[in-house]
């Protein structure tokens, strides 16, 4: 087989949207292969991708000139670092902290974001360093509220209540407006919802489950420490805090992986593309016929992906007009 460089409309729309959903540059030219039949290297994919990213707007419409006619969600990863409230207190058990106590409220310290499937290299990160005033968190709270504006989902651990309620109230102190809505999926929730595990925490999970990235844990400067050095100003602080938090978003995107079969309001990134064919929210196309589900009216085809192994049905049923009106509906007891 021939290794081809060029593309058609129709592999791009689908390097584009594999990559986008996390999908490795080695199992996209896999899939290109299996699906159309032709062999294209690795560099030539990634290149590709880089160049079409380049071709969209901040909302990812296409450009007017670009032939593709596909539309693939952005799904942002994020973590965020907040400093804590500093107060005068008399005692270290059961401290009752009055507003009129407080010295310094909580803002935001750092910020850690990525666009899912994209390299871990092009994992992006803000924070306070070389701000004159730390407890200033305007320019670096604008540079995620950008992201999030951009973003059709969002991807967060323990986000829903804690990160995504904490930048509202920044945003709001601001006097920023409210981000572009979207579909928010949270990790711990996941975990939550579909296991009984001994923690939900990201320490816990991602120990467990991930292979390549863990959360990682504080080196020189041991727990709460690191957000007390850093708040001093000391550079060695602010470094190590980047790359806690940058691991938090790399950890994050592989324990999803990990869950998102198990989920059954993940994205539907059917919904984004112009095909008809199904996707499977881990991002492949190829199912096998799984045995039938049953309604209290309906028989329905049930699949499995083969590459994840979440289970889907189609909206088809099989029972014929005159067999669901046969079909009795049970009274209330």
């Amino acid at each position: 087989m021939t290794i081809s460089l060029s593309f058609t409309n129709e592999q791009l729309q689908y390097v584009v949207a594999q990559r986008r959903i996390g999908i490795e540059y080695n199992a996209i030219a896999a899939g290109l292969r299996k699906k159309f039949k032709i062999g294209k290297s690795v560099e030539a994919i990634r290149r590709a991708f880089n160049n079409y990213e380049r071709r969209f707007d901040t909302k990812n419409q296409l450009d007017p000139q670009a032939a593709v006619p596909a539309y693939v969600p952005k799904v942002l990863l994020f973590d965020i670092e907040t400093a804590p409230i500093i107060a005068y207190v008399w005692g270290l058990w059961q401290n009752d902290v009055s507003l009129n106590q407080i010295r310094t409220d909580w803002h935001l310290l750092s910020w850690s974001a990525k666009w899912l499937g994209t390299p871990d290299t092009d994992i992006m990160y803000m924070d306070q360093r070389a701000a004159k005033d730390v407890e200033n968190d305007k320019v670096i709270l604008l540079g995620l509220w950008k992201l999030l504006d951009e973003a059709d989902i969002v991807i967060t651990q323990n986000g829903k209540d804690f990160d995504q309620k904490k930048l509202n109230a920044r945003f709001a102190f601001h006097g920023f407006h409210p981000p572009s809505s979207f579909k928010h999926i949270d990790t711990m929730l996941i975990a939550k919802r579909r296991f009984k595990f001994t923690s939900n925490k990201l320490e816990y999970l991602t120990d467990k489950l991930c292979t390549k990235y863990k959360k990682l844990k504080s080196a020189k400067f041991s727990g709460f420490e690191l957000w007390r050095q850093c708040l001093a100003g000391n550079i060695a602080a602010w470094q190590e805090m980047e790359k806690y938090n940058k691991y938090d978003v790399l950890s994050l995107e592989e324990l999803y992986h990990k869950l998102q079969p198990w989920d059954a309001n993940g994205i539907n990134f059917s919904l984004y593309s112009a095909s008809e064919t199904h996707t499977c929210r881990c991002g492949s196309t190829e199912f096998i016929k799984k045995g039938w589900h049953y309604t209290g009216t309906g028989k329905f085809q049930r699949y499995r992906c083969k590459s994840c192994g979440a289970e889907t049905r189609d909206r088809v049923n099989q029972f014929s007009k005159e067999k669901r009106k046969s079909l009795h509906v049970n009274s209330a007891g």
